[in-house]
């Protein structure tokens, strides 16, 4: 009895060969998640109208995806996105903004950024960093205007600043950047100008303070409890240090994100600070205020969750230390000596463009072939 063949079907297809069960749709939920904690606390701290800020946002984006389907035909709003490009915009605004900023910025985001480069995986810089600052930019006013947080309002206690009722102030690194010039020469470090011109912070940071100094003598400043935890002014996301740095650890626990573009990022800011951050205030070079500064503004949700963004971030690993390390150094030269407050934004935008060229600097050799060696001109050699 003859035995039937075998046959073998094998399917062929293009690269990449390897399968991996997280979906685009998967690993855009899970950024969604991590970044909500720090969202909802946004909105705890500044209202129901920063809830209205992000839902904006979100709508916009979707809005804005689901055209490019109709155009395209070609469904690529169920993969998450466009809601996690508008998340992103909506925390990256201020917490009193128009709404039609946030509406314009997400719209720029998806069709401008995204959609016309040829959609997701196309893009040259991070989305939703391309829409704030076109709104950055375009009003500028609006942009620039901060709301005191509900902790602080609730302590009864009015900030340096504040406007009105208190409602409006500047931010931690606005108020500094204007306060501390004054000062230049006459302090011991930047932290002494928030006493000098009273502003206010909670009463959480003052008790906690008082314990830790009392327990281990005057060396911890006044304000870096508000700002690791975020009750400070600043934009809707960003202000929570503790919470977007949980929502980091898990993105890099499940292996969503690498560890070396946010620890490079705020690593070099951290580096630069110490070094130079201190002439700003007469204090010298190795005198900078480091721990205030990084729990200061949109570092951390900048070094997590847009410099790391997957399509515009460097994929070799000494390439991604490089990226960390000219994106630290942006920020901080646009933040000491820039016309802005914050460089997070710009400095991020400014190395997505240098991605192609920092991969290109660690293209591993092929196996089995030798690396040619230059032929100069001189002895031995030929021009």
């Amino acid at each position: 009895m003859k035995r039937k063949k075998q046959e073998f079907q094998f399917s062929v297809a293009s690269s990449p060969q390897i399968r991996s069960p997280r979906s685009t749709a998967r690993i855009m939920v899970y950024v969604i998640l991590a970044l909500l904690p720090a969202a909802l606390w946004g909105v705890y701290q500044f209202g129901w109208y920063a809830a209205a800020v992000l839902a904006v946002s979100v709508a916009a984006a979707a809005a804005g995806e689901g055209a490019i389907c109709l155009i395209r035909k070609k469904n690529t709003l169920s993969d998450g996105s466009a809601v996690l490009t508008g998340l992103l915009v909506g925390m990256n605004m201020p917490p009193s903004v128009p709404l039609y900023i946030p509406a314009i910025a997400s719209l720029a985001a998806v069709i401008v950024f995204k959609g016309a480069f040829g959609g997701l995986g196309c893009n040259i810089i991070n989305p939703a960093l391309g829409g704030r600052l076109i709104a950055f930019f375009s009003w500028s006013s609006a942009m620039f205007t901060f709301q005191t947080p509900r902790t602080i309002l609730e302590s009864g206690l009015t900030v340096a600043g504040a406007t009105g009722d208190a409602m409006t102030s500047a931010t931690p690194l606005t108020f500094l950047k204007s306060s501390v010039p004054e000062y230049a020469g006459s302090i011991s470090n930047e932290m002494e100008v928030l006493s000098l011109k009273h502003y206010s912070l909670s009463k959480y940071d003052a008790a906690v303070t008082d314990k830790i100094n009392s327990l281990f003598g005057e060396n911890f400043c006044y304000g870096y409890f508000d700002a690791f935890f975020g009750i400070k002014g600043g934009c809707i996301g960003e202000i929570s240090v503790f919470l977007l740095l949980l929502g980091g650890l898990f993105l890099i626990a499940k292996k969503i994100i690498h560890w070396e573009i946010p620890v490079a990022f705020i690593g070099s800011f951290a580096a630069a600070v110490w070094v130079f951050g201190g002439l700003r205030a007469g204090t010298g070079f190795f005198s900078g205020d480091v721990v205030y500064q990084i729990f200061s503004g949109g570092l951390f949700l900048g070094a997590f969750f847009m410099a790391t963004d997957m399509v515009t971030s460097p994929f070799r690993r000494g390439s991604m230390f490089l990226f960390g390390i000219g994106c630290g150094l942006l920020t901080f030269l646009i933040r000491y000596y820039g016309s802005f407050p914050e460089g997070v934004s710009l400095a991020i935008v400014f190395m997505n463009l240098t991605v192609p060229m920092l991969d290109r600097l660690f293209i591993p050799r092929r196996y089995g072939v030798k690396k040619k060696r230059r032929v100069g001109v001189g002895k031995g050699g030929n021009a």
